[in-house]
């Protein structure tokens, strides 16, 4: 390719405003990864209220995450999905995440959605507002980060994935745990902000300021207004 189509190729790329530095990407080579915007952790009476938290503090991400999701889609991103649960014989939760909490609020104990962050069961599935489309990847994972113990990084390969769109819940567990993850192997990510969301809105605020720190250490960081901005813009 000459000069100059190389650079009229970077001058029509989208450019998303984040910080700490304007991003420009490929569409196609884009992935929204919406983390773990299940029953059990967003609605009342699932298994985060249990455990004392005010889950309207990741109810305001929904919205938002929803917002992006329908701009992902309309703009041709590859849309993958998380779920955080284990195999209902609990073959891949280790003994230290199995012991960890009160008897009866431990992974695979019986709770109001269900057993507790078991696949198949009510709680685990995804709010209704942020279902999965036919043809969309759905991530089944076993701990905090969308990489470990499953196929995410075959399916990003496979399709060329450069560039991670993240959004979900919680900031500073699975949403931080997944960022660090794909940065390691390569990743560029941007985090959207509004569209995250956690049960203490102090480690929200400081998960984000931690992967913009420092030039982008774990990567870039913007909301949902200029993030569908760049995925619509012409």
């Amino acid at each position: 390719m000459s000069a100059w189509k190389c650079s009229l190729a970077l001058i029509i790329m989208p450019i998303v405003d984040a910080e700490p530095s304007l991003l420009s990407f490929e569409i196609g080579a884009t992935a929204l990864v919406i983390i773990d915007m299940q029953r059990d952790f967003l609605e009342p009476g699932g298994f985060g209220e249990t455990l004392g938290n005010d889950v309207s503090l990741l109810a305001k991400a929904i919205r938002p995450a929803q917002d992006l999701l329908e701009a992902a889609r309309a703009s041709g991103l590859f849309v993958i999905h998380t779920r955080e649960g284990h195999k209902p014989d609990l073959s891949d939760a280790p003994p230290a995440k199995l012991e960890r909490g009160e008897p009866t609020a431990r992974i695979g104990a019986p709770g109001p959605m269900g057993r507790i962050l078991i696949r198949g069961e009510p709680g685990h599935d995804i709010i209704p507002r942020l279902q999965p489309r036919e043809g969309e990847l759905v991530i089944d994972k076993p701990g905090k980060g969308a990489f470990y113990a499953t196929g995410l990084g075959d399916a990003l390969q496979a399709r060329g994935i450069t560039t991670l769109f993240v959004c979900g819940v919680t900031t500073e567990v699975c949403v931080h745990t997944t960022v660090r993850e794909a940065n390691d192997r390569g990743y560029r990510c941007v985090v959207v902000s509004d569209a995250c969301g956690s049960y203490i809105p102090e480690f929200h605020d400081v998960g984000l300021a931690m992967i913009k720190a420092q030039g982008g250490i774990f990567g870039w960081v913007t909301d949902s207004g200029r993030a569908i901005a760049s995925m619509t813009t012409p």
